[in-house]
């Protein structure tokens, strides 16, 4: 049993940690942008396999006190790395430093890999190959003040990464982002998920594997656990073999998207079925979507069909003046042509989201890279609130 960092985006530990939970696993600590958990490295398996909004999946080999470069390369030498790294294999570092110990975190991280190689050198009398690339073996070096931590990252590249989407078009959201903003609404795959303005697919590929109980890593071939000396191909075969036998594709999903730019909608099938996910795409102006001829739930206790938008900001692309449009626009169609849903708009630019001209029933904070966004959620009543009133009485809102 070792600790293990999960990390993640601000604000999605507790989503984050759900996850861990739901695989049987201890939370031992929520921090602000990671959850640390316990377990094997078959454990490190799963995690990888399954969990939506986790960025890396690490497993720490060692906890130390350092204060100069010196001490860290000495503690970092003491770990035995023989039994973990090829010693033909390639390796290379990343690091979290933020200490006054030292003040070039590129010296940090050589440092720590010269401490690495050193320690397999010594022990089997030659040393692995190393490199900026994360396609091999990958040691974590976390130090900050005097602690120092030092770990094996078993993804690799970033979980985030999960290999379906070959057309990013213009800013995507983040897959990990995207499965957590899902994951933060009312939606129930037995109802539509309705999303204009899709861009390359991301929120309705999401939602698709979610519904289909897909494992979103189950499309990776390559991980950072593949190059480690204690993983046996046979347990990953047989985590991905289960997983795959539980996904469920032949359940009806009414997941539809659709974008203005003919372009990006065929770019966006392609996204789908490389995630071998089933979902409408289609080219249409946001004035002419329309919800599907389906019955709505009479309640909202298992969840709602909801219609979710993820507009430009006006930040780092479209004019802000310009856009005042579009949101008023998406707030008339919600209004005119989504009553009985709960509809959603993502974005970045505060001012631009009062344009939508509804009121928000709940907002929750997300960060796009180093950007604040917030999720609003709008309750499109048909007829009258009352009919969605819980059995204890209280309204929702």
């Amino acid at each position: 049993m070792y600790p293990i960092l999960v990390t993640c985006p601000r604000e999605l530990p507790a989503i984050c940690a759900r996850e861990i939970t739901e695989l049987g696993l201890p939370v031992v600590a929520e921090m602000p942008a990671g959850v640390e958990t316990r377990g094997t490295l078959e454990d490190c398996l799963r995690l990888n396999l399954w969990l939506r909004t986790a960025h890396r999946v690490l497993l720490r080999l060692g906890s130390f006190t350092a204060t100069t470069s010196d001490a860290m390369y000495e503690a970092v030498t003491s770990v035995e790395w023989e039994d973990w790294i090829p010693a033909n294999g390639y390796l290379s570092v990343i690091s979290s430093v933020d200490t006054k110990c030292i003040d070039n975190v590129m010296y940090a991280n050589m440092r720590c890999k010269d401490a690495v190689v050193d320690r397999i050198r010594s022990k089997k009398g030659i040393r692995p190959d190393s490199g900026p690339g994360n396609t091999g073996s990958v040691v974590f070096l976390y130090w900050h003040d005097e602690t120092l931590m030092v770990y094996v990252d078993t993804s690799g590249a970033p979980l985030s990464d999960r290999g379906y989407r070959v057309h990013p078009a213009k800013a995507p959201m983040r897959e990990t982002l995207a499965a957590a903003v899902i994951m933060s609404t009312r939606w129930s795959p037995d109802y539509p998920f309705i999303n204009p303005m899709c861009g390359s697919g991301t929120l309705g590929i999401e939602a698709a594997l979610i519904g289909h109980r897909i494992a979103p890593g189950s499309m990776r071939t390559n991980f950072g656990f593949h190059h480690l000396l204690p993983f046996k191909p046979r347990m990953w075969h047989d985590l991905r073999d289960a997983a795959l036998a539980q996904a469920d594709l032949s359940r009806k999903l009414e997941i539809h998207c659709s974008d203005i730019d003919q372009r990006v909608i065929r770019q966006a099938r392609d996204n789908a079925k490389r995630a071998g996910v089933s979902a409408s795409f289609r080219v249409a102006d946001i004035v002419d979507v329309r919800p599907p001829n389906v019955p709505l739930p009479s309640d909202h206790e298992s969840g709602t069909p909801i219609v979710i938008v993820n507009p430009e900001f006006g930040i780092r692309l479209g004019d802000e003046n310009k856009l005042r449009d579009v949101y008023r626009m998406i707030g008339d169609v919600f209004k005119q042509q989504f009553q009985g849903y709960t509809g959603y708009v993502f974005t970045g630019n505060f001012r631009l989201a009062k344009e939508v001209g509804l009121r928000s029933s709940r907002r929750m904070t997300f960060w796009s890279a180093d950007l604040e966004c917030r999720l609003l959620e709008f309750e499109l009543y048909s007829g009258t609130k009352k009919q969605y009133a819980r059995p204890d009485g209280e309204q929702e809102g």
